[in-house]
């Protein structure tokens, strides 16, 4: 993979990446692990089906310095949809409890190479912070060029961590929360809402592009979850998000991506929204449109669990 900084120093700044170029290398961030203005991010996520506990996994071999990201624990509580997008004063209130500030850039990685990490890049993006980017190959990328890793039973990371959840807690219950150092900006552009979706399938104003696999996409596979049908949303595409990535789980070049989008009939001159099974894998797709030069991709948060939810099947 060809690094993802510019010029030659490898100093930490704004000017030292490409705010176009949403992964950054194993490398540059083991150059730049020390900066006091980087924040490093473990937002390791796994399918139920998995039985692999993240938390756990963080505690036993994580990045130096890295801080979890609970992406089950910074989610809407007024929904029943699982890790849906919370309010702009819940992130800004969990951000801040993690110690993030707006003047920090950020490195988001997870335990699987490119797949959860890429849900925390959006949502940072979501409410409004630029600074973000995924760690091309994550953790395993990162052990496999022989860096060090670190564990801790009882960190200060760990108390973060749930200081974000509860700060989280805190605001849907009305009660006050603080001190805020991280202030969020929240872009509707980039989060579609069921309504939206059932609108595109009339105007078809937004080309509609599935991250799941194909056969949960055309019904003949079942979902992961108990009690959604599988099957997809009329007039939609499938790109199942692991043909946005190599063998060793990064991400693949822009000439590669487009071939993937190109294969499916997908312009890159044309709007596109990005679904999954709830939200999670449909940024990956957002993150190799973001390196073909497309960054105004919407995903539809609830995706297809609140879609089938809601009785709104086709197959």
């Amino acid at each position: 993979m060809a690094s993802s900084v510019v010029g030659t120093r490898p100093n930490f700044s704004t000017q030292s990446l490409s705010m176009n170029e949403p992964v950054v290398s194993v490398d540059w961030l083991h150059a730049n692990l020390r900066e006091p203005n980087l924040k490093v991010l473990d937002a390791s996520w796994y399918m139920p089906d998995e039985q692999r506990n993240p938390i756990q996994e963080y505690q036993v071999a994580h990045i130096p310095g890295a801080l979890f990201f609970n992406v089950d624990g910074i989610v809407d509580l007024t929904t029943n949809l699982p890790h849906m997008l919370p309010s702009e004063e819940a992130f800004a209130a969990a951000a801040s409890a993690l110690g993030i500030e707006n003047k920090d850039g950020i490195v988001v990685y997870d335990g699987k190479g490119i797949f959860s990490a890429a849900r925390v890049w959006w949502m940072f993006l979501v409410f409004g912070h630029s600074k973000v980017w995924v760690l091309d190959g994550g953790l395993p990328r990162w052990r496999a060029s022989g860096y060090d890793v670190e564990s801790s039973a009882s960190s200060d990371a760990i108390l973060k961590a749930s200081a974000a959840s509860e700060a989280i807690e805190k605001v849907y219950q009305g009660q006050t929360v603080g001190p805020i150092t991280f202030q969020a900006k929240f872009q509707p552009c980039l989060v579609w809402t069921l309504e939206q979706v059932k609108q595109n399938i009339e105007d078809k104003t937004h080309q509609h592009i599935d991250a799941r696999s194909k056969g949960r996409f055309d019904g003949t596979a079942p979902e992961p979850r108990k009690g959604i049908k599988s099957g997809h949303v009329p007039g939609s595409k499938c790109i199942p998000f692991p043909q946005m990535l190599d063998a060793s789980q990064t991400l693949l070049p822009a000439d590669e991506l487009k071939k993937r989008f190109d294969q499916e009939g997908i312009s890159l001159e044309s709007p596109v929204v990005a679904s999954c099974g709830t939200g999670v894998t449909a940024c990956v797709l957002v993150l190799g449109l973001h390196r073909l030069g497309k960054p105004d991709v919407a995903v539809y948060d609830g995706s297809w669990t609140e879609w089938a939810d809601r009785g709104c099947y086709s197959c």
